[in-house]
């Protein structure tokens, strides 16, 4: 007999991300030996103690750091990308129906804190990696393509009028 599949979204759920996400997975052993409290202190500076709370410091490195590891080229797709990918919500901590912050929100922190604590960021994210030996060091490698030319050698040539 033929099976059907009948879905129906159910009210409450038993779901765990930590048991879905295996042990092997690149963002659940990321999230393992990225300590990233420091930031907390690191950019403390850049918030007042009154209003809205804004996004949590750790939070947006961690999407930030997604968006460079999965070579995403914008906040919406950073959040929409995230919003999809259970690994990636273990590893910024978020539940399967916690909202996500709004891209506009990427931007904004962005550009509050500067380039020198994105800097300071990568460099200690390196080498946490180093330390853990993620990261060797003993090969170098480059991504280029050799691409031939669409151009006509016609364009170069001195034309007279």
């Amino acid at each position: 007999m033929q099976g059907k599949k009948q879905y129906q979204e159910k009210l409450f759920t038993n779901f765990h991300l930590s048991e879905r996400i295996p042990q092997e997975n690149f963002y659940r052993r990321l999230k393992e030996i990225l300590p990233l409290q420091w930031l907390y202190k690191t950019t403390k500076k850049y918030y007042g103690s009154e209003g809205q709370s804004s996004i949590d410091p750790v939070v947006f490195f961690k999407l930030m750091l997604i968006g460079y590891l999965e070579n995403l080229g914008s906040d919406r797709r950073i959040i929409s990308t995230v919003s999809m990918r259970l690994d990636m919500l273990f590893f910024i901590g978020y539940d399967i129906d916690e909202p996500l912050s709004r891209h506009s929100t990427l931007s904004r922190t962005r550009q509050l804190y500067g380039e020198d604590v994105f800097k300071d960021f990568f460099r200690k994210v390196l080498s946490l990696r180093i330390d853990k030996k993620m990261v060797a060091g003993k090969r170098q490698a480059m991504d280029s393509a050799y691409v031939q030319a669409n151009a006509s050698m016609e364009v170069y040539k001195e034309r007279k009028y």
